[in-house]
């Protein structure tokens, strides 16, 4: 299964889905209702959290039925990419920092990992889309998950951006990247070589 990096709740995109007199599709959607977290994120994001959510869809396993995609939030754990999120839910996430001293995004992370691992079966493995290199993440699912914990290889060296690509054109191959244990890994290496650009995604 996946677990996804979060994208930003208070950046200039965002602001774009919470403006009140937006009359673009999705920003209506969110504020008369909502929308759901994997298209408001990938708003938000861009082609980076596009990258993420149509590669982890594509080759999500998971064991017992349970959910194939998890995506880490501001303040409520781990949530499906299905979750529906009004305009007040997306004030909230932007509230709370991803920040590993604010007790208010560890804590539910934390008891949402650790619940994870306790239903998981032992040879299951938990695959993190998102940057190595951070501990605004990473050091808390460590040490919820393990060796079970792993990402792509390939990732070491690239940028948000190069990362959403690779994510895309390895889910319209069909082919899934090598992947290798977080824990103990290099972090850090050198600049990888920077891939093609992709069609721009136009939002409805």
């Amino acid at each position: 299964m996946f677990l996804l990096s979060p994208a930003s709740c208070s950046g200039k995109r965002a602001q774009q889905l919470l403006a009140p007199r937006a009359e673009f599709e999705l920003a209506v959607r969110v504020r008369d209702g909502g929308a759901p977290l994997g298209e408001v994120f990938s708003f938000c994001s861009a082609l980076y959290f596009r990258g993420k959510l149509t590669y982890a869809r594509h080759f999500a396993a998971p064991p017992d039925d349970g959910p194939g995609v998890l995506v880490i939030t501001p303040n409520r754990g781990l949530v499906t990419p299905e979750t529906r999120l009004a305009a007040d839910d997306l004030r909230d996430f932007a509230r709370v920092d991803i920040d590993p001293e604010d007790r208010r995004y560890t804590r539910p992370l934390a008891a949402a990992a650790r619940e994870l691992r306790a239903r998981l079966p032992a040879p299951a493995q938990v695959v993190l889309l998102g940057s190595i290199a951070t501990p605004k993440y990473v050091d808390l699912l460590v040490a919820e998950l393990g060796r079970a914990l792993l990402f792509p290889s390939e990732f070491v060296g690239r940028g948000d951006m190069s990362r959403g690509g690779m994510l895309l054109r390895a889910a319209r191959a069909g082919t899934e990247l090598e992947y290798a244990s977080v824990e103990g890994a290099v972090r850090h290496g050198a600049r990888a070589k920077r891939l093609d650009a992709l069609p721009r995604f136009r939002p409805r």
